[in-house]
């Protein structure tokens, strides 16, 4: 069986890859995104740090090369967060292609356990997500290299592990949105909504404190947030360890933790990062029990019309 599931991911993972017109898209969106963000974010990311270098120290001077480091960690956490979910959709073709082609048919019918099917796609479309996700990251990172670089190698070694698990979440939730489609048209408008609205809900396009409390606390219960929460802390720690070193005052570096959502707040309470992390892994296993429980569901329905039809028979 466990032969049987690895030819069932490397299958998949072939079929992504030989359709050249979905990988390249795949794998151009995350340029797409980091050219958009740095063109229209750019401004809007600077002109807020130093709101708060100013609402504190109102004739603060701060290095063009520092305030690059702080704008291009938040540009990069934004393009992460977002580009990890958005790509999985595009990665989980495979899953409605079989239906188009009636492949899927094929395997409902074969002795395989819709366990080992439903990990095969799912384990297909992390594969497919993060070899995109890694590209992405490692775009981003030529990007900071260029701008101001500040990170260490723990923190790239942070991100890196922060891509891998937005990648499963981005994976499990995709999976469950996409098991019902049964058409390509259906999957490319269902990418079109999530590629439009999940920035706005995971807080990468604006900063989740720019918002009013209400919509805070109601974005709050939402585990992308805390993705995005997870990657501006490795992205930015440290350009606001620099900031420290400077020597501006702890409420300047708080006031830019606070304004970046690196300090993430559950209505009143400040998340940890080691909080943040079991709100993203349990949101994780969650949707994939649910991915799992609905093929288990369907072949338990196959296994009694089999049973029925030999009674008939």
């Amino acid at each position: 069986m466990r032969n049987v599931g690895t030819t069932l991911i490397k299958r998949n993972v072939k079929i992504f890859f030989k359709d050249k017109g979905t990988f390249f898209t795949a794998l151009i969106t995350p340029m797409i995104l980091l050219v958009l963000y740095a063109t229209f974010l750019n401004n809007v990311y600077r002109d807020s740090f130093l709101q708060v270098f100013q609402a504190v120290t109102p004739n603060a001077q701060v290095e063009k090369e520092l305030l690059n480091g702080l704008v291009g960690g938040l540009l990069l956490s934004s393009l992460l967060s977002v580009s990890t979910v958005t790509v999985s959709f595009c990665a989980n073709l495979c899953i409605v292609q079989d239906k188009v082609t009636g492949a899927r048919n094929d395997l409902d019918v074969s002795p395989i356990k819709p366990r080992s099917i439903a990990l095969g796609y799912y384990l297909a479309t992390a594969i497919n997500g993060l070899i995109i996700g890694f590209a992405a990251t490692a775009l981003g990172l030529i990007y900071l290299a260029i701008t101001g670089w500040y990170l260490s190698f723990v923190d790239v070694l942070a991100l890196f592990g922060d891509v891998m698990i937005m990648v499963a979440f981005g994976t499990a939730l995709s999976s469950l949105v996409c098991y019902p489609l049964t058409t390509q048209g259906q999957l490319s408008a269902v990418g079109t909504v999530v590629s439009a609205g999940y920035g706005f809900v995971c807080g990468a396009y604006m900063p989740i404190s720019s918002f009013s409390s209400g919509i805070r606390n109601v974005m709050s219960f939402f585990p992308g947030t805390y993705g995005t929460s997870l990657l501006r802390n490795h992205a930015l720690r440290g350009a606001l360890d620099e900031v420290a070193a400077q020597g501006f005052p702890a409420e300047v570096v708080e006031g830019l933790k606070n304004m970046s959502d690196t300090n993430f707040y559950f209505f009143e309470s400040k998340v940890a990062v080691w909080q943040m992390y079991l709100v993203l892994l349990g949101a994780t296993l969650l949707l994939v029990g649910g991915y799992l429980l609905l093929y288990a569901l369907k072949g338990k329905k196959r296994k009694e019309k089999g049973k029925t039809r030999c009674r008939k028979n």
